[in-house]
C-alpha cells in the first residue's frame, strides 16, 4: 500500500504528534517552532523530508528489523546525529535508536527499509551483503549516487507535495520504489565508511540508554549517581557523551524533558485544579510558582495553565 502527504505545521506540538512513532522532540521554543513535513510510503521504502525553523534534540525510534540512512539536503551548520556531525553529501547509516540534534534551522530527509530487503537488494544489484552497522556510522557515497539519491528523494517529495494522487499510480510507485532501492544500494555498496571509533559508538550508547532509563522513570529527576549506577557508566563518560550527543548535561536534559511531559500533560486538561494538583504531584512540583518560574525560563512563555488555576495551597 502506497501514501504520501505533506504538511505545515505552526509549533512543535502538531509536529512531534505527526512523528509520535518516529522520533521524540525536545524543543527549547515550542511556540515559536514551525515546520514543513512530507511524508511518502513505497512498497519497499519510507520517505521523510523536512524543514525545520530552530534547533532542536530528538530521539529516533526505529522498529525492529529496519534500516535508516539520514542526510541533509541543504548545506548548513552541521547536524549531530547519533554524537557524529553531518556534513552535506555524508550519509548517516544504522538500525539503532538515536538521538538526533539540530543546533539550528535545518533541512533533512531520511529513507527507512527494512534490513531484509536491503540485503535482498544488495545482493541482487551489487553482488553483496550489505550490513547495517548497529550504531550511526558516517559514510560518504560516490559525489554522482549522492546527487542522484537526494534529487530523486527530492522529486518524490514535491510529487507528495503538489500531486499525492499519483502516489497511488502504480508505474509511478514501481518506478520511484525501484529507481530509489537502486539509487541507496548503489551508495550504500560503494561509500567511503569512516573508521569506526569506539568512543563514538560508546556515546551514542550511553545516550540511548540514558534515554530508555528516563522513560522508565518520567516522574522525578535522578542523581548523578542513581544514573551512574544505573547505566553502568562513569560520571565521566555520562557527562561527556551527553555534552557529545545531546548537547546539554544530564542533569539540564532531565529537566528539559521533565517540563515538556509537564506541558504536554497540562494542554490536555481542563479547568480542573484537581487534575493540575494530580499532574503537579506526579512531577514532584510540590510549588506552582516555582513550576511556573521554572517553565518560563527554560521555554520564554507561561505553562499552559487553566486560567482559574493560580494556587495549588
Amino acid at each position: 500500500m502506497s501514501a504520501a502527504g505533506s504538511s505545515i505545521f505552526t509549533d512543535a506540538d502538531g509536529y512531534q504528534a505527526s512523528l509520535r512513532d518516529v522520533l521524540d522532540l525536545l524543543v527549547l521554543h515550542p511556540q515559536s517552532f514551525h515546520a514543513h513535513l512530507t511524508w511518502v510510503d513505497l512498497p519497499h521504502v519510507r520517505l521523510l523530508r523536512a524543514q525545520e525553523s530552530s534547533g532542536r534534540v530528538g530521539y529516533l525510534r526505529l522498529p525492529p528489523g529496519e534500516v535508516l540512512v539520514f542526510f541533509v539536503t541543504r548545506q548548513g551548520v552541521p547536524p549531530v546525529h547519533g554524537g557524529l556531525e553531518l556534513q552535506f553529501g555524508d550519509l548517516i547509516w544504522h538500525s539503532q535508536n538515536s538521538h538526533q540534534r539540530m543546533t539550528e534551522a535545518s533541512q533533512w530527509g531520511s529513507i527507512a527499509v527494512t534490513g531484509d530487503i536491503l540485503d535482498f537488494f544488495g545482493r541482487s544489484i551489487a553482488g553483496k551483503e550489505l550490513q547495517s552497522p548497529p550504531w550511526p556510522q558516517s559514510i560518504r557515497p560516490a559525489s554522482a549516487d549522492a546527487r542522484n539519491l537526494l534529487r530523486l528523494h527530492g522529486q518524490a517529495a514535491r510529487i507528495a507535495e503538489t500531486c499525492p494522487n499519483r502516489i497511488m499510480h502504480p508505474e509511478v510507485v514501481r518506478a520511484l520504489d525501484q529507481d530509489l532501492i537502486a539509487l541507496l544500494v548503489s551508495c550504500l555498496a560503494s561509500a567511503d565508511a569512516r573508521r569506526s571509533n569506539p568512543a563514538e559508538e560508546t556515546s551514542a550508547r550511553v545516550c540511548v540508554q540514558f534515554e530508555q532509563l528516563l522513560s522508565t522513570e518520567p516522574f522525578r529527576l535522578l542523581s548523578i549517581r542513581e544514573l551512574c549506577q544505573a547505566l553502568g557508566a562513569s560520571e565521566q563518560t555520562l557527562r561527556a557523551s551527553c555534552r557529545k550527543v545531546l548537547g546539554m548535561g544530564p542533569g539540564r536534559y532531565q529537566r528539559l524533558r521533565r517540563l515538556k511531559l509537564v506541558r504536554g500533560e497540562l494542554m490536555h486538561v481542563g479547568a480542573e485544579r484537581a487534575k493540575v494538583a494530580k499532574i503537579m504531584e506526579h512531577y514532584r512540583f510540590a510549588d506552582l510558582h516555582r513550576f511556573v518560574t521554572e517553565y518560563w525560563q527554560t521555554f520564554g512563555e507561561l505553562p499552559p495553565l487553566p486560567a482559574r488555576v493560580t494556587n495549588l495551597r
